[in-house]
């Protein structure tokens, strides 16, 4: 029991220990008229002393401010608060501001701001024009250093790479300018923000000419490492034509039926490119039919012999022919031949080979079959044709000599042996008299790099 009551003793003082508190913020008990005055007072001396608050009316009771009036904006209700709570002895703010919708009192404030502006820069008048003198003169530089051709042109590849060091030049002569003028009116803080709008602008425009950009950069590469000179003959993405000239946004071809073709230098930087006159061995081929019961071999040797003997082809690398296919009436081999193309026209060397084997193939009592078929009534026969119903029948074709043709070997010199050929001297000229106009750029250059 004794053990009882001393728990009991020694519990019953917690909750009372529990219910004491420590006294936090409290509202000053002796505040009166004299205060609540003096409140007044301090805060109508601190807003005289501001604009725009000249229709502010201040009452305090008791330590408890209300503010009624006008104010021009929220800004300076706000502002009216701030100051309050920062006076001693204010308890509460009753704020009771409104907005004032008096087109002067608010037109005033943008007025004077306008004519402080305009005596600053009356003030800031000689300095600015020093400002901008010096800036023009480092302009006026960079302009001068920018339209001299050398020593760009010496250390530029071509032309038009050339012309890209002057125009970074001059670009690098402005923003040297514009800093010197910011910095002598002590503005250099403006600079960042002119770099930062400059680099949004920047960014939305590549992207708004994105294609225009990769043209650009396309032609900077094609113009560097050129892959093709003027008069080479390429092809480009199944364009085939005679090269004219290569400018800052196009390579000009002549096809070889004498029509202008203008490819995008975008398209032609990823496209596959075919030179043809890069190296001045090139290879000739051509498809020759024999009859199915011709002796093969002989035919394919006869054929390499053939195109061997011939006097415009090389006798290395040899000419070679091999069976290709069979087809309907006939079997098929190819026949080939190397010729120089600085001295031989190709597409004659070809037609000429093309006849010889042909020749040599008859000559040897080998047919070389037509394969198109044709259908005559002759009697009460059928046979196959492939006229047109509403054309006369064709006569009878007469009965084929078994005797051996003649091999064909006429050759003329002129038209195969001669290093300018009748076409191609006509697609040559037209392409000098195209690059002979000046006015026009070619960023083509004997100079540069080959790939």
């Amino acid at each position: 029991m004794r053990i009882l009551f001393l728990l009991l003793a020694l519990l019953l003082p917690l909750p009372l220990a529990a219910q004491t508190t420590t006294p936090g913020n409290t509202i000053t008990v002796g505040s009166g008229s004299a205060s609540d005055a003096a409140i007044a007072t301090r805060i109508r001396g601190i807003l005289g002393q501001l604009d725009g608050f000249d229709e502010v009316r201040i009452d305090v009771s008791n330590g408890i401010v209300t503010f009624s009036g006008t104010v021009l904006d929220a800004t300076r209700s706000a502002r009216v608060e701030e100051i309050a709570n920062r006076v001693e002895g204010v308890v509460a703010i009753q704020n009771d501001l409104v907005a004032s919708t008096d087109l002067g009192e608010r037109l005033n404030p943008a007025l004077e701001r306008f004519q402080d502006r305009i005596e600053q820069l009356i003030a800031f008048g000689p300095l600015l024009l020093v400002a901008l003198c010096i800036a023009a003169a480092i302009v006026a530089l960079g302009l001068f250093l920018g339209t001299r051709r050398q020593p760009w042109d010496r250390i530029a590849p071509n032309a038009f790479i050339a012309e890209i060091y002057r125009m970074i030049l001059r670009l690098v002569f402005c923003i040297v300018a514009l800093v010197t003028a910011l910095d002598i009116l002590n503005a250099t803080a403006l600079l960042g923000t002119i770099l930062g709008a400059a680099g949004i602008v920047g960014l939305a425009f590549g992207f708004a000419v994105k294609d225009t950009v990769e043209n650009f950069i396309a032609s900077i590469m094609l113009s560097i490492r050129q892959p093709f000179r003027p008069n080479d003959l390429i092809e480009i993405d199944g364009d085939l034509g005679k090269v004219i000239r290569l400018t800052s946004r196009a390579t000009i071809l002549l096809s070889l039926d004498g029509n202008q073709i203008r490819l995008p230098n975008s398209t032609v930087f990823k496209s596959r490119i075919v030179n043809y006159t890069r190296n001045k061995e090139r290879r000739f081929s051509f498809e020759v039919g024999v009859a199915g019961d011709a002796d093969l071999a002989a035919m394919r040797t006869l054929a390499e012999e053939t195109v061997g003997a011939l006097p415009f082809t090389l006798k290395q690398p040899a000419p070679l022919a091999w069976i290709e296919r069979i087809g309907d009436g006939a079997i098929f081999l190819i026949v080939t031949g190397w010729i120089d193309q600085e001295v031989t026209s190709y597409a004659r060397a070809r037609g000429e080979a093309l006849r010889h084997v042909k020749a040599a193939i008859e000559a040897a009592g080998v047919e070389v079959p037509d394969t198109t078929y044709r259908v005559q009534l002759l009697g009460n026969a059928l046979q196959v044709s492939e006229t047109h119903e509403d054309a006369p029948a064709p006569a009878p074709m007469p009965a084929q000599s078994t005797a051996p043709r003649r091999p064909d070997t006429m050759l003329d010199p002129d038209t195969v042996l001669n290093p300018v050929a009748v076409e191609d001297a006509a697609l040559e000229r037209i392409v000098e008299a195209e690059r002979a106009d000046t006015g026009r750029d070619d960023l083509l250059s004997h100079d540069a790099k080959e790939e």
